[in-house]
């Protein structure tokens, strides 16, 4: 067969398969990133239906993917926002930080993945699900609920904290002198520290610079210099994942708005993809080997996320109702807990870390919701406690 129009089969083939399953998770009620790793599990070597000619071009599409996911987490937040955030859930973040990603680090040192490996594990398990968490709040009306801004400043806290993360696990994972990697966590940071400067006080005039009247126009420019400062900060041994990061800090005002329309579609295209390739370079006979230890971690790093969220809840004020909201909120791990483990894929670290991310990501982005939602209906039947108004 041409080589060209078996390219074009299996890429149509695999887009249309990822909206079946995609459909599938809305008529269920869960996130679809679980069944896109799945997807992508059956589609690699050792799955059902390996595919042959477009995995290169997958690779390429899940890079952008990433970029992508960065951008857009980015454009959530205004400098000042971030600025703000960190000021006022200082203290609950690196509590969070601390204790959600000692099982990872913990399990990784038991499994033998090593310093760097168990490094990387606990970014896994420390980081939650922006995206399963927003939806959470969306379909289940808690949007005005008293614990949900607790919530969003800890998600907000970890975003940011992805920013520092990864360019200092990727230079740690690249290995060389300690000083070469101190240049490298150095010039991270001096990049995130500026850009949140110029984006505080000149976003609004950088946001008109860059869009205009013509949404063709300003979709070209945006992704362009979105590729741009990603190229930028690879070739200074920073992830490009956080220059696309920063570049979404740094539009603001009207412009977000206009931002996200033209990029929630290439988001969603390109994101299902990084998820599929990541499936697509695990071998789902290592699922297997360590089933019993990503439910251990599972159940444990969720335990340890709920009690984040009631601590946070208890410092704001929040009710007993409300405490437990929080806590089964941020039990889901996703997006970045994939683009972490990426990484370190790969830097070449123990291919048992693809394994365990995925099991991890299959259990806690399933059971999350689910338990969520066992609360809500729970708490519905039940009379409204008074600690859902007043401290308790």
């Amino acid at each position: 067969m041409h080589e060209g129009a078996r390219l074009f089969l299996e890429l149509g083939g695999i887009i249309l398969g990822l909206a079946v399953v995609a459909r599938l998770a809305v008529l269920v009620g869960l996130s679809p990133i679980p069944l896109y790793l799945l997807a992508g599990l059956a589609l690699g070597e050792g799955g059902f239906f390996p595919i042959v000619t477009s995995e290169d071009f997958i690779e390429i599409g899940a890079q952008l993917g990433v970029i992508l996911l960065l951008l857009m987490l980015g454009l959530e937040f205004s400098g000042r926002e971030l600025v703000g955030s960190v000021r006022s859930g200082t203290t609950a973040g690196l509590i969070d930080l601390a204790v959600n990603a000692a099982p990872g680090i913990a399990a990784g040192l038991l499994l033998g993945l090593g310093s760097i490996g168990s490094l990387f594990l606990g970014g896994v398990t420390y980081i939650s699900s922006s995206g399963v968490v927003a939806k959470l709040i969306s379909d289940l009306g808690w949007i005005a609920n008293r614990e949900t801004p607790v919530v969003l400043s800890l998600l907000v806290f970890e975003d940011l904290a992805m920013a520092i993360l990864l360019p200092v696990l990727g230079a740690i994972a690249l290995g060389g002198a300690i000083s070469g990697v101190a240049l490298s966590v150095t010039a991270a940071l001096l990049a995130v520290a500026v850009i949140l400067m110029v984006a505080v006080r000149h976003g609004d005039r950088i946001s008109r610079l860059m869009f205009s009247g013509s949404d063709e126009i300003s979709l070209l420019t945006l992704l362009g210099v979105t590729l741009l400062v990603a190229g930028v900060t690879e070739r200074l041994s920073v992830s490009a994942a956080v220059g696309a990061f920063l570049v979404g800090i740094g539009v603001s005002g009207e412009s977000v708005s206009h931002a996200r329309a033209l990029l929630a579609p290439l988001r969603d295209l390109f994101a299902a993809v990084f998820f599929v390739f990541f499936g697509l370079r695990t071998d789902p006979g290592t699922l297997l080997q360590v089933a019993a230890p990503v439910a251990a971690l599972a159940v444990v790093s969720m335990a340890t996320k709920f009690l984040i969220g009631w601590y946070a809840g208890q410092r704001s004020g929040i009710g007993v109702r409300g405490r437990v909201r929080a806590g089964t909120l941020l039990g889901a791990r996703g997006e970045f807990s994939v683009v972490i483990a990426g990484l370190g894929l790969t830097a070449g670290l123990d291919p048992r870390l693809g394994g365990l991310t995925v099991g991890y990501v299959l259990a806690t982005a399933t059971l999350g919701p689910i338990l969520a939602k066992v609360v809500d209906t729970l708490q519905s039947r039940s009379p409204r406690h008074q600690g859902d108004a007043v401290p308790t």
